[in-house]
């Protein structure tokens, strides 16, 4: 088991593919689809990047960050496919954004989850994300949850 994690412009055939799969996710955990809006150009270098992650060469998980000003970027798009679930792909694709986005330059990267994605949450917290004020197009929803992790060195 072998898992890359490699750049890819968000409307490739696996990175829509990907996307579609985490918007079914939010229409089952959610009733609807992620309504927040995203642009392409937002996630390309230098303003951002969209990573797919395969797993022995199957699209297996994505993520993405765009620079929202002030040396700080958002986590969008977060997933990893069902099957593919509990074997590190998530996990390798934060250390990559991190990890990128520190290299360009980001100081802090920040994101929203919901309450109904327990999974995401420990991830997060476990790698170190702490709670903070929300932002966004979903700031102050009741099932939102957002969170922040420094990542300048």
């Amino acid at each position: 088991m072998s898992i890359e994690v490699t750049p890819a412009r968000l409307d490739e055939p696996d990175a829509l593919k990907l996307v579609e799969l985490v918007q079914g996710e939010y229409v089952v955990r959610y009733g609807g689809r992620d309504e927040a809006p995203i642009d392409v150009a937002e996630f390309l270098p230098p303003e951002g990047l969209f990573l797919v992650a395969r797993l022995d060469g199957a699209p297996a998980g994505c993520g993405g960050w765009r620079n929202l000003g002030d040396r700080r970027a958002e986590i969008k798009r977060m997933f990893t496919v069902a099957e593919y679930r509990n074997r590190g792909v998530a996990r390798a694709v934060l250390a990559e954004l991190e990890r990128t986005a520190a290299a360009a330059g980001i100081d802090e990267l920040v994101l929203e989850t919901g309450t109904v994605q327990p999974e995401a949450i420990a991830l997060y917290e476990s790698s170190g994300y702490r709670p903070i004020d929300g932002f966004g197009y979903y700031a102050g929803r009741p099932l939102s949850r957002s969170y922040g992790k420094r990542v300048a060195p």
